[in-house]
């Protein structure tokens, strides 16, 4: 049997990075993506994107675009990628994340069932985002789920919740309580994949990322990261801005380990996959930011206290389970990650002279 790869939300930064591998993986790729303006600004076909990748330039959400992928393509493995991102976005935007996350989705299977076309594997790249703010201990050790930060709490500068520590996700055992609407319309995903796989007899593998970059990501789309934000405000020469007290952790995650993660999901002969994707490794937002302002020579970052609704405090990951059920392992440091994006951005002087 022809083994055929479709990667919804192909052409994207992740699309991109895992197209080569899986060119070499798969008789034929298909990406289906509408080239939104937001990431893909020219609205052509990205240079990223292996050659050898079939290009659909459609919307997942459309019924029509299933009618005409499916009549010419029947896939093996879908790697579903394409998704609105962005948790402060998804608030005001509730409608279009919804229906590009869930209606996507269902659009897709349902077609996917009209034209009898069972796929052996499904790979959802899902995100930290379900979590919320995950669980916290008290000093006692016992466990609390506080859910999202009031809007009391925020406007009076009180960053975490009093008497308690936050702890790393884990696949396993943290409770999913998402605080955005971007993180609901993602469990939403898993849950939707989940039942249609198991009564369709699709292996679905999950893969939930925690905040990926690098070179390849988008310099217009302010929903893409705060990486190539602050790398651009530090080239510049102004001082980086540091919301809340600058303390908020995250786990930074190389694009190179999330396209391997991928893959690995895609290829791996191993059904049920739930993994967390990241370095195992916490840093600061403060961080981050004095490490890109050395690079540029760049002012001392500085404390704004502003915040945004639908942020969580603190976000990070223990990768141990995923190590083994997914037979992949990181291997690029945020220091050295962030080197590597702020090198690549260096070497795009015409395209941030435009922003």
């Amino acid at each position: 049997m022809t083994q055929i790869c479709l990667v919804t939300g192909g052409a994207g930064f992740i699309g991109c990075a895992i197209s080569e591998a899986l060119v070499k993986s798969f008789d034929r790729v298909v990406a289906v993506d509408n080239l939104h303006p937001q990431i893909h600004k020219s609205g052509t076909r990205p240079a990223a994107l292996h050659p050898q990748v079939e290009l659909i330039v459609a919307d997942v959400t459309e019924t029509a675009t299933w009618s005409d992928v499916l009549s010419k393509h029947r896939p093996t493995t879908i790697v579903h990628l394409a998704a609105e991102t962005g948790t402060g976005q998804s608030l005001t935007e509730a409608t279009r994340h919804a229906q590009v996350n869930v209606v996507g989705t269902t659009r897709m299977l349902d077609a996917l069932a009209a034209n009898e076309i069972k796929p052996a594997r499904m790979v959802l790249s899902s995100s930290r985002a379900i979590y919320g703010e995950g669980e916290w201990l008290d000093a006692s050790g016992n466990s609390h789920y506080p859910g999202q930060r009031s809007a009391q709490m925020l406007e009076q500068g009180q960053w975490d919740f009093q008497g308690l520590r936050s702890q790393p996700f884990r696949c396993a055992a943290t409770r999913p309580d998402p605080t955005s609407v971007y993180g609901a319309t993602k469990l939403a995903q898993e849950h939707i994949l989940s039942a249609w796989c198991l009564a369709f007899g699709t292996s679905l593998n999950v893969l939930r990322l925690q905040n990926v970059y690098g070179p390849g990501q988008s310099l217009t789309n302010p929903y893409t990261g705060i990486v190539s934000l602050f790398a651009r405000l530090a080239k510049a020469g102004k001082s980086i801005p540091l919301y809340e007290d600058g303390k908020m952790l995250r786990d930074f995650v190389f694009i190179d380990d999330v396209a391997d993660a991928i893959v690995a999901a895609a290829t791996s002969d191993k059904s049920g996959i739930l993994a967390d994707i990241g370095t195992g490794e916490s840093l600061s937002i403060e961080q981050l930011a004095g490490i890109i302002a050395e690079i540029y020579d760049a002012p001392p970052p500085h404390i704004t206290a502003q915040y945004r609704n639908g942020d969580v405090r603190h976000a990070a990951c223990n990768i141990d389970a995923s190590l083994g059920t997914l037979g992949w392992s990181p291997k690029v440091d945020a220091a050295t990650g962030v080197r590597r994006l702020c090198a690549w951005i260096d070497q795009r002087e015409g395209e941030l002279e435009q922003l």
